[in-house]
């Protein structure tokens, strides 16, 4: 495979439609979450899953959230530029021959950008999945989270099964 980037037709800028489909359906979610409910106010839908209104001043797992306030910009300005990064990557690699590392790269991005809106919106993220079992409980989180999550597994997976290439490669 050549190093130069591809026409941008068949650039991993195709997988951009991803990126927009997670910050829609993360915004509208949280727009749901907030005419409905009140500040952790919640809803058992399973016994080890709520609904749950929380708001996050700080990063994952509420990282910062105490900080006093300059995390919401410092988390601001990271979105941004790895969105910036990201949109660079993405234009580097082939739509279809790099499609998992493609649309991790897209859902990474689209959560991001779905964080960012909150937090220029609102000050902090709206989160609202609770996942617990008995005494023990998951910080609340979103779906512009759980989009930066599975894109991240995408970029692990990639990596691991281009090393199992490479290793096989050098066996051959």
């Amino acid at each position: 495979m050549s190093d130069e980037r591809p026409p941008l037709r068949h650039s991993g800028w195709l997988w951009l439609p991803l990126s927009v489909a997670a910050i829609v359906v993360d915004q509208f979610t949280k727009t749901l979450i907030l005419a409905r409910f009140q500040l952790h106010e919640s809803v058992t839908v399973l016994p080890v899953l709520d609904i749950l209104r929380a708001h996050n001043p700080g990063a994952a797992f509420s990282f910062l959230a105490g900080a006093g306030g300059w995390q919401r910009w410092f988390f601001t300005v990271l979105a941004g530029g790895v969105s910036v990064a990201i949109l660079i990557w993405l234009r580097q690699l082939r739509a279809r021959a790099q499609a998992v590392p493609a649309a991790g790269l897209a859902l990474v991005m689209g959560g991001a950008l779905g964080n960012l809106i909150d937090r220029l919106q609102h000050g902090y993220v709206v989160d609202f999945v609770h996942v617990h079992w008995k005494q023990h409980s998951f910080p609340a989180f979103n779906v512009a989270d759980a989009c930066i999550t599975v894109g991240a597994g995408l970029l692990l997976l990639d990596m691991f099964l281009e090393w199992r290439r490479e290793k096989a490669g050098l066996k051959s």
